[in-house]
């Protein structure tokens, strides 16, 4: 059985995804602050997961 590459890759990226929106909902900051991150990744899904793991919460 063949994978697409691209269906796999979309399955990490999902995956990646997923894991920062528990990471976020997990997290110690505001209730606001946790709504904006996940507002940021689920309306620029690569450039807000980028950002939330170079600027966001570390707890």
């Amino acid at each position: 059985m063949r994978l697409e590459v691209t269906g796999l890759l979309s399955l990490i990226w999902l995956v990646v995804v997923i894991y920062a929106i528990i990471r976020i909902a997990g997290s110690t900051a505001t209730p606001g602050a946790k709504a904006l991150w996940i507002v940021l990744i689920l309306l620029l899904p690569v450039i807000g997961v980028i950002i939330w793991f170079l600027l966001g919460p570390k707890s």
